[in-house]
């Protein structure tokens, strides 16, 4: 039986994004995405993971080489796993920006660090027993990847592939573990188990959005019968009205999705009631079925192909809406939130959409979009969940939205990697510096190299000093506008345009905006 609250020894508030999405975009986008060095440990991965937009700057917070090198520190490393050994995944920052923890997507013996931005040191704060690795997941964790700081100023933490899909509040995140005080990790036994990837909470932190990365995946919202006490509560999953396929389809063949089905009006549907009773004949909390999966297929809730991460953020019209991504359908979708259980489902971007519009155009293609990141203004950035090929990094992408209706105008090219072996994960803004962001490099090749390898790696990116990119604005636009960059209005015919350096203060200080929106 599995131990319901964990007490491990020795081993604010939240803050929400408040702008309305979006702005143009505020740099000047790549045009192909990176080559991937052939090495482990090349220069490019300890010196410049990235490809980035000019005037982007980055630097190396930590690495599983540099804790490993210093007795004071420590993290997760399971033996004979390989590169996926430590599998430092998505990150959450306390409300300071001081402290970022980092989970560990291991198969088993799963953990989490807490690294301290100001000492420069990395603690793990707990890991399991490798009782996994023999099915026994009494005290042990399996593929800890969602993190998210929660409104009463304690950090979630899901289960996706591994482990049973079960959902942890850890109750003291900013415990003194060096001087023997105990983390104390609960199981959420009223959110339904599934394999979790994207956590965030609506603005006023009284919902929790989730969902389950499945090929038949479905999206979920719990609500707390008590604001800020997560043990219990009503869950609900989306159901969008146009669908009529089977809840448990494999939805959307990968590539060639059909999201037409899967778009339009929805409702919430409960799973549950207040209480956290079931309301289905299947047991959405089973630790050993992923239950919620098929409480929801049992509802006829909406599947989507492996549904990641979330975001929530507004547009324009004020109402507050869900951005996911859908990993196999090469897509994103945003919920626009309706009340009284309602909702819109649009397809927010995918290979469809236009690329760099306005500007240079790109041969970067989408692949496996994972996770999400916001920004102060409410911009959305799409990060890919694996490099294009053995010779071309994943990409991270900015998702032009700058009517914020849901439905990006342009998908711009970004940052692209370039680590063998490796993906970008975690990406995240800093809340307490919001030109700030931190990337983690997760399983690359080098982390096989325990003497000298890089490992697993956590950096910081700085937009303060990115240049702006030339204005695309035709003559209305110029009359409208002034000097805004890329103002296309739908227009695609750029090669008709004169093209201008930004001058206008108004409209190409997004620094000075980015700043002003996260006060």
């Amino acid at each position: 039986m599995y131990k319901k609250n964990l007490i491990l020894t020795g081993v604010l508030l939240a803050c929400a994004q408040t702008a309305v999405a979006g702005t143009d975009v505020f740099f000047i986008p790549l045009t192909q995405s990176a080559a991937v060095a052939q090495l482990p440990n090349h220069v490019n991965e300890l010196n410049s993971p990235w490809q980035v937009p000019a005037g982007v700057s980055y630097q190396n917070l930590t690495s599983l080489h540099e804790i490993e090198a210093d007795p004071s520190q420590s993290t997760v490393r399971v033996p004979g796993l390989g590169d996926g050994a430590s599998m430092t995944d998505m990150s959450a920052f306390d409300p300071t920006g001081r402290y970022i923890f980092l989970p560990h997507e291991t198969q088993y013996g799963a953990g989490l660090t807490r690294y301290d931005r100001t000492t420069d040191k990395a603690t793990n704060l707990f890991k399991g027993d490798m009782g996994g690795a023999n099915g026994d997941w009494t005290n042990d964790f399996g593929a800890l990847d969602p993190a998210t700081w929660t409104p009463k100023n304690t950090l979630l933490l899901g289960e996706e592939w591994s482990g049973q899909g079960r959902l942890f509040e850890v109750a003291n995140p900013m415990a003194d573990v060096e001087n023997g005080e105990a983390v104390i990790v609960t199981e959420l036994e009223s959110v339904p188990n599934v394999s979790h990837e994207g956590l965030r909470f609506n603005h006023a932190g009284t919902a929790l959005y989730f969902v389950d990365e499945d090929r038949s995946g479905s999206i979920y919202k719990f609500v707390p019968k008590m604001k800020g006490d997560y043990s219990k509560g009503q869950s609900f999953v989306l159901k969008v009205e146009n669908y009529s396929g089977s809840a448990s389809a494999q939805a959307g063949a990968y590539p060639n999705h059909n999201p037409a089905e899967r778009t339009g009006m929805a409702s919430w549907v409960a799973i549950t009631d207040t209480n956290g009773v079931a309301l289905t004949t299947a047991d959405p909390f089973n630790n050993f079925t992923r239950g919620g999966r098929l409480a929801a297929d049992e509802l006829g809730g909406t599947p989507y192909r492996r549904p990641e991460d979330v975001e929530v953020g507004y547009l324009k019209n004020g109402h507050e809406v869900l951005y996911f991504t859908a990993t196999e359908e090469l897509a994103a979708y945003s919920v626009e939130e309706l009340g009284h259980g309602k909702a819109m489902v649009r397809l927010f971007a995918d290979e469809s959409t236009l690329k760099n519009v306005g500007h240079a155009a790109t041969t970067g293609q989408i692949n496996s979009p994972d996770n999400l990141a916001q920004d102060a203004l409410g911009n959305i950035y799409m990060v890919e969940d694996w490099p294009n090929g053995d010779n071309v990094g994943g990409d991270i992408w900015f998702l032009r939205d700058t009517d914020g209706d849901g439905v990006a105008e342009s998908v711009d090219h970004f940052l692209s990697l370039q680590v063998k072996g490796a993906e970008n994960t975690g990406m995240i803004f800093n809340p307490a510096n919001p030109t700030e962001f931190i990337i983690n490099v997760q399983h690359p090749e080098s982390t096989l190299n325990e003497a000298e390898g890089m490992g697993d790696a956590t950096w910081l990116l700085d937009i303060t000093n990115v240049i702006a990119p030339p204005c695309a604005a035709d003559s209305d636009d110029e009359h409208e506008h002034g000097h805004g960059y890329g103002h296309n209005h739908g227009h695609h015919d750029d090669k008709h345009r004169s093209v201008k350096t930004c001058t206008h203060s108004d409209d190409t200080n997004f620094i000075h905006k980015l700043v002003k929106a996260a006060k």
